[in-house]
């Protein structure tokens, strides 16, 4: 299978990537260092106990709220007789104290959504996925100062919560975070009346649609540019839009979110720099602006992804192409605890505490350096701190 062909499929392929329970069979991530987790019973079902993404390492305390946000210029793509697009947007902040109840990690209604379509027979309930406990706040109180604002796009058929770990851990150390659910695109949206959408408009396709992936990456660039126009224009949806520094803008997503940063960017030029975590590109990439490259040693070491050798060569500004070793595509997510708590961990990977830690650690010395012009030398090059992790600079 070709590299576009592997991609074009991820409404089959990505839970298995993903999350490696009984329903699948492709090896994948290990276990979030930062709490432990039950271990997992004979039948794959975690024993006891309730699950915990990684702490963020930044020193605010973070706060979310949930935005519903209709473009009503613009028919839904997918579903056209739903009407204008709608959006579920998860905010994340640096909060000035801890108050307000923890924020819930999903809808048992999208839990059940994601574990239907991605493992459909498995032994797991939707509880053990909705209850995940995350370290923000609902609704907590905020400080003073204006902070960048990074967009979070999520993998295609994955709900926006599989980003959780890296919305936290930004806000944490002093960013404001949009994580967005693109509907129909995600295995479940809850809306606020209660109702769930799913994927199936798209994911059940005995074809993808017409053009491809590209078609997909390019509405997400729009749904995203519709995003930042909301929170930063005249009359702004979001009642805590005074945090944000519309000067100072980026984007990062996880496989085909990884490849909407770059076709924001492109169409764009609010979005000052972005990341690709492990995604495929379609269509080619053109970008004067910085972009990070961080991806599994065993898909994109340069000559295996040859979109991305295409992309490097596009690519004119400050750029980095690193590798996470002994890591898969679901390793970017923090459903790979899940994965690890029903002992579907494969021998010789990464720890999700390990592969995510990493991960939030590149990304936000990326960031820093881009949006808050902070020299971050974990960019210059290899460090003995993190063999994992490679440097590629082909010529282009």
């Amino acid at each position: 299978m070709t590299k576009r062909t592997r991609l074009l499929a991820v409404p089959l392929t990505a839970a298995c990537l993903a999350l490696t329970i009984p329903a699948c069979t492709t090896a994948g991530a290990s276990t979030a260092a930062a709490t432990p987790t039950p271990a997992a019973s004979a039948t794959g079902r975690p024993a006891a106990g309730r699950l915990e993404l990684p702490r963020p390492t930044g020193a605010a305390p973070v706060g979310r709220d949930v935005l519903y946000l209709v473009d009503k210029t613009r028919t839904d793509p997918w579903v056209p007789e739903s009407g204008p697009r709608r959006l579920m947007v998860s905010m994340y902040y640096p909060a000035r104290s801890a108050t307000g109840a923890p924020a819930p990690y999903m809808t048992t209604a999208e839990a059940a959504s994601l574990l239907q379509r991605k493992a459909p027979g498995a032994d797991v309930p939707p509880e053990l996925v909705s209850t995940i406990r995350t370290h923000a706040r609902e609704d907590a109180p905020t400080g003073r100062g204006r902070f960048p604002l990074i967009v979070l796009s999520p993998g295609f058929g994955l709900p926006r919560a599989s980003l959780t770990f890296l919305a936290e851990d930004l806000a944490s150390r002093g960013y404001v975070i949009a994580l967005v659910d693109h509907a129909y695109e995600s295995s479940g949206t809850t809306f606020p009346d209660g109702r769930t959408i799913t994927c199936a408009p798209l994911c059940d396709q005995p074809k993808p649609p017409e053009g491809g992936q590209a078609t997909i990456t390019r509405s997400r660039a729009k749904d995203v540019s519709f995003v930042i126009d909301e929170l930063t224009g005249r009359h702004p949806a979001w009642k805590r839009s005074r945090l944000i520094d519309p000067r100072r803008i980026g984007m990062a997503g996880h496989s085909l979110g990884g490849d909407a940063a770059a076709a924001t960017m492109a169409a764009d030029r609010r979005v000052r720099a972005g990341a690709n975590l492990d995604g495929t590109f379609h269509p080619e990439v053109t970008l004067d602006r910085p972009f990070l490259l961080l991806g599994s040693k065993a898909d994109h070491v340069p000559g295996k992804d040859d979109t991305w050798d295409r992309g490097w060569s596009g690519m004119t500004g400050w750029k980095r192409w690193l590798t996470m070793d002994r890591t898969n595509h679901g390793s970017f997510t923090d459903l790979s605890v899940i994965q690890e708590a029903l002992g579907r961990q494969g021998e010789g990977m990464l720890t999700p505490g390990r592969s995510l830690g990493l991960t939030r650690l590149y990304l936000a010395a990326f960031f820093d350096r881009q949006l808050k012009d902070r020299r971050r030398p974990l960019l210059d090059g290899p460090t003995p701190d993190n063999p994992e992790i490679a440097f590629h600079a082909p010529r282009s």
